[in-house]
């Protein structure tokens, strides 16, 4: 579950995104309920690290210049070759609120023997309060035969938890997989073609 941490951050009066990251932080626009976009420099480590301790739907209490006010993780943008946080999207909250999140699906035990797992989507998107956002939800498939289908809807989630994709979403295909002896065969026919 998310649990809330103090950052400290300030105002960002400066054009343009450079300078923020030039000083040690990351340019971030806070926005929502109705308020005007807000422009703020993220201390950069300490932002990285609530990431890595909460997950890409951290839910922070920011401190800013001392006044305080609660903010979901709404879009992280990452350099795709420096892998350095670029920009983030903040998303003001309040206590008690529903926020509709994309939460990641962990795959856990083994499937029946024969069988091939396939996850066919990494994320399911829920609703929950702000302040109780699962940090991933499990799907069991310990003993699940082949053949079996785990829709979306099909998903245990956590109480207070409701689902937002489509119930019909594919998660997870338990298939029969390839034999060896199957493979052989064919291997057989199209060599005497």
């Amino acid at each position: 579950m998310s649990s809330t941490t103090t950052l400290a951050v300030t105002n960002r009066s400066e054009k343009g995104k450079g300078a923020a990251r030039r000083a040690g932080n990351v340019p971030a626009v806070l926005y929502g309920h109705g308020t005007d976009p807000v422009h703020l420099n993220l201390p950069a480590r300490e932002f990285a690290a609530i990431l890595r301790a909460n997950g890409t739907n951290a839910v922070i209490d920011l401190d800013i210049e001392g006044t305080s006010q609660l903010a979901l993780t709404k879009q992280v943008d990452v350099h795709p070759i420096r892998s350095y946080i670029e920009h983030v999207d903040l998303l003001v909250i309040k206590r008690g609120e529903k926020v509709t999140v994309e939460v990641t699906v962990a795959i856990e035990g083994d499937a029946a023997p024969g069988s091939l797992v396939v996850q066919d989507a990494s994320v399911i998107e829920v609703e929950a309060d702000a302040l109780s956002i699962p940090e991933h939800i499990v799907v069991s498939i310990e003993g699940v035969a082949a053949g079996t289908a785990i829709h979306a809807g099909d998903v245990t989630l956590p109480e207070g938890v409701t689902l937002t994709s489509d119930p019909e979403l594919l998660v997870v295909a338990v298939n029969e997989a390839p034999q060896a002896a199957d493979d052989d065969a064919d291997n057989a026919d199209e060599a005497a073609e």
